[in-house]
């Protein structure tokens, strides 16, 4: 049976009529839990995530746009308006996170939840995208405060919240950390190894510029990186001969954490899809993915960066998976619906001693037999036997060649 597919509509509820429609009777602290919470808040979620990552790009910009002396002799005020209007934002953001937490674990106290919400590594970031500004407002008549001005600039690792692709991409550092581990710790060796030629072959000829190992580190790496300055150059024959074989080796070893890094995250790609597969296989149980299991799908397929075309795949892929699952053209029947109802199981159980009955009289019993015990385990040898003594004739001869009596017992095999 074909399973029926209801997409969402063009046109439909408000965001904030359905945030209030998922989140009923719910009071101020779990709405902003909600709100705040991907999956909870639907599309007003997705709204307020949007408009955090533009204040984030416009604040960002902004403090671009200011180290820029002409711009900022004449657009002084606007700047500054749009960075108190950024730290505006983000302090209500931060101020609503702080007290939503509690509902992420109501067994612990509230004041415990929130000092270690405080203490992660997105609220930190969050709280210093914020504090130089207080810092330099109230204490700038002390002290110049101005380098405080770049931290300005951590603002821009907020978007981190707002995108699924780091997630995915720390994820690929967890799972290939070892191998990332040892390829730099292969490098780091490199790196020593070559300063201490360098040094070695090139401290008489260049005192100034390989006065030692550590300072000739500097050439060593951007030796080993193929990137090469020209600011410190071996003039020795055995030195270039050195940077050579540096240079060949680096082009290769200094590859190998990209490699590593870029399959990982199309592995954890392929995964993330496999996952999102999952979820469509269960969203498909009823038949019907409603609206809110379409928003679902949207906020994957953007995580994903999956085209129309990849997700219509994915649920093609699904929806065919569900009817093999629940018997579409085949003669098996469901899993659930077998262990929910005995019947069932019982008309299942006859259906299949038939065919198993069929199977048997459309081939030779002797051959059956003899490759069952073969290869097969005491129970199938046990069921082929009471098959064979079933098909026999009623005068208790063996067909097809076969000799031997059948008991009354194996007479009556269903």
């Amino acid at each position: 049976m074909r399973l029926p597919l209801r997409r969402a509509r063009n046109r439909g509820p408000s965001a904030w009529a359905e945030f209030r429609a998922q989140n009923p009777n719910r009071n101020l602290r779990q709405l902003l839990h909600a709100l705040l919470t991907p999956g909870l808040g639907g599309r007003l979620h997705d709204l307020v995530d949007k408009v955090m990552a533009s204040w984030v790009l416009i604040a960002v910009v902004a403090v671009v746009l200011e180290s820029v002396a002409s711009l900022q002799s004449r657009w002084a005020v606007a700047f500054a308006i749009i960075d108190a209007l950024a730290v505006a934002v983000f302090s209500v953001e931060y101020l609503m996170r702080l007290y939503a937490c509690p509902e992420d674990n109501l067994e612990q106290r509230p004041w415990r939840s929130r000092l270690q919400a405080a203490m992660r590594p997105a609220m930190l970031i969050d709280l210093l995208a914020i504090v130089p500004f207080f810092i330099e407002a109230y204490f700038e008549h002390l002290v110049d405060l101005r380098f405080l001005r770049i931290f300005r600039l951590l603002r821009l690792v907020k978007l981190t919240r707002y995108t699924g692709a780091t997630n995915s991409l720390a994820a690929a550092l967890k799972t290939e950390w070892p191998k990332l581990v040892n390829s730099a710790f292969i490098m780091l060796l490199l790196v020593v190894v070559a300063a201490s030629l360098g040094y070695l072959f090139e401290h008489e000829a260049q005192p100034d510029k390989f006065e030692n190992i550590p300072q000739s580190i500097y050439w060593a790496v951007i030796t080993l990186a193929s990137v090469g300055y020209g600011d410190v150059v071996p003039i020795t024959p055995i030195g270039r001969a050195v940077t050579v074989v540096l240079a060949l080796l680096g082009i290769g070893i200094f590859a190998v954490p990209a490699a590593v890094l870029a399959t990982a995250f199309n592995d954890q790609l392929r995964r993330e899809r496999e996952a999102l597969h999952n979820e469509l296989f269960k969203m498909l149980e009823d038949g019907v993915i409603d609206e809110s299991e379409q928003h679902q799908i949207d906020q994957a397929a953007a995580r994903l960066h999956l085209s129309a075309l990849e997700v219509d795949h994915i649920v093609a892929r699904a929806r065919h998976r569900r009817r093999e699952a629940e018997g579409g053209g085949s003669s098996s029947l469901p899993w659930a619906l077998i262990e929910r109802e005995p019947v069932v199981a019982r008309e299942q159980h006859r259906a299949l001693v038939g065919q198993l009955r069929q199977l048997s009289a459309l081939t030779q019993p002797e051959v059956l037999q003899a490759m069952v015990r073969q290869d097969g385990t005491e129970l199938e040898s046990k069921i082929c036997e009471l098959l064979i003594a079933a098909q026999a004739p009623s005068d208790g001869s063996m067909p097809s060649g076969g000799s031997g009596t059948v008991t009354p017992d194996e007479s009556r095999v269903a």
